[in-house]
């Protein structure tokens, strides 16, 4: 595969409370993806640079919107994200980007509406890994 722009976006998608797949795709304008791995430091006194093993492995996902109330809210990332504060679910997240996907089961933390002072309304949505699995990008 050769290099490419982060322009052929195909798949974003969050399940809504009710565990339904909802593409949200169109509601997202940016988003950032980590997937991290712990480290412990194992280094002797007999070293002179450090030593280190890796530990678990987790994801975390912020992604970020423009608000779309919507005449079907259920399917805009409004009606996805709106149940956070009152739903303790894990919620399928999928991205695809360039024929690779990465699917994880994700808690949302929180879903916070910003109105600018010119007049945007905006959404951020920040998940964390919730189930275990290591996340893998196929």
């Amino acid at each position: 595969m050769a290099k490419q722009t982060g322009l052929a976006w195909t798949t974003c998608s969050v399940d809504s409370s009710d565990g339904t797949v909802r593409a949200i795709i169109n509601d997202v304008t940016d988003l950032s993806i980590s997937t991290p791995r712990g480290v412990q430091d194992v280094t002797g006194l007999d070293k002179s640079a450090y030593e280190r093993l890796l530990l678990l492995a987790d994801m975390s996902v912020t992604l970020n919107g423009v608000a779309n109330l919507g005449a079907v809210p259920s399917a805009t990332a409004h009606g996805v994200f709106a149940t956070v504060p009152s739903t303790s679910v894990n919620r399928t997240s999928t991205f695809t980007i360039g024929g690779k996907t990465l699917a994880a089961e994700m808690l949302y933390t929180d879903y916070s509406l910003s109105r600018a002072a010119s007049g945007e309304l905006t959404w951020t949505a920040p998940g964390v890994l919730a189930d275990g699995t290591v996340p893998t990008w196929a």
